[in-house]
């Protein structure tokens, strides 16, 4: 790994806290009250699963944020605190990002998602362009206020991924993040018979060297620029029983950008997404343990 920078990744956007609950199945069946286990609140989101999944696989991070100045807030902070994450944020007016996750006996989940948004609100870049000129490659979450890195990390020349989570390849939000990244991921949840088409138009408009559709037990579709067609990639076995899928996509993303760093094919890329997303499917919660090198084997 090079050491002519501070850091390997800077990761824009995406603390906040998970409320799971456990449910029996989904959709869960219509009544007045459902007995479920213990209800937890996490530390997570796609943010803080990146950061903390690629420097489990050994890269250095850098992450910022807004948080708000609230318990929820101070709950995030504590947690990087603990994990010694090198972290960074400003206040946001509105609170703390949360959600609410319900996850099925089978490990599949449903979230709503409460973004907290400020109408306009940016990330200024004083705050971050110094850190971003101190890194090798930036990782943008798709918050509108992160929107407005991309062009200060061109500016830089760093390479860039985002996650458009469950991006139907039409909703203008996502569009920036899809043509302006090196690397971008998705999941294949909202795109049907179009996937194959939609990768291909985030190449085609875009500037993107790979893209990739991740599709839970299904596996990953790759479409790398300069090579025809979609791969489709099998899923990796899970080392133990599924119990939750929540942060198995930013676990890909850590996967993958840890092997895009260390210089290997697309192809192994996906495979190492693969298996560090399949390690994140045998944890309860979205950010409590990750992969390590030797788990990607």
């Amino acid at each position: 790994m090079s050491q002519d920078t501070e850091f390997d990744v800077l990761v824009v956007g995406g603390a906040g806290i998970d409320t799971i609950v456990r449910v029996p199945e989904l959709p869960v069946p219509y009544a007045d009250s459902v007995l479920v286990e213990p209800i937890e609140s996490y530390v997570a989101h796609t943010g803080t699963a990146v950061a903390l999944g690629a420097r489990s696989l050994g890269l250095r991070v850098k992450f910022v944020d807004f948080l708000g100045e609230d318990t929820f807030g101070e709950q995030v902070r504590r947690r990087f605190e603990s994990e010694r994450l090198d972290f960074s944020w400003l206040p946001s007016p509105a609170g703390t990002v949360r959600a609410v996750n319900l996850v099925s006996a089978d490990g599949r989940r449903m979230s709503f998602y409460d973004p907290r948004g400020v109408p306009g609100r940016r990330m200024p870049e004083g705050f971050y362009e110094g850190w971003l000129a101190r890194s090798r490659h930036v990782h943008v979450c798709i918050a509108d206020y992160a929107r407005h890195v991309l062009p200060v990390a061109l500016r830089h020349g760093v390479t860039i991924s985002t996650d458009l989570h469950d991006w139907d390849g039409v909703a203008e939000h996502h569009k920036d993040f899809a043509y302006t990244a090196d690397h971008v991921s998705m999941s294949a949840a909202n795109l049907g018979a179009r996937r194959d088409a939609v990768l291909a138009d985030v190449l085609a408009h875009g500037r993107a060297r790979t893209v990739v559709a991740t599709d839970g037990a299904r596996g990953a579709y790759l479409a790398v620029r300069g090579v025809e067609g979609v791969r489709r990639f099998p899923a990796v076995t899970p080392p133990a029983p599924v119990v939750d899928s929540n942060g198995a996509g930013d676990a890909f993303v850590a996967g993958f950008v840890s092997g895009m760093l260390r210089g290997v094919a697309p192809e192994e890329c996906v495979r190492r997404g693969l298996a560090a997303g399949a390690v994140a499917c045998t944890v309860h919660g979205t950010a409590e343990r990750f992969a390590a090198e030797s788990d990607l084997g």
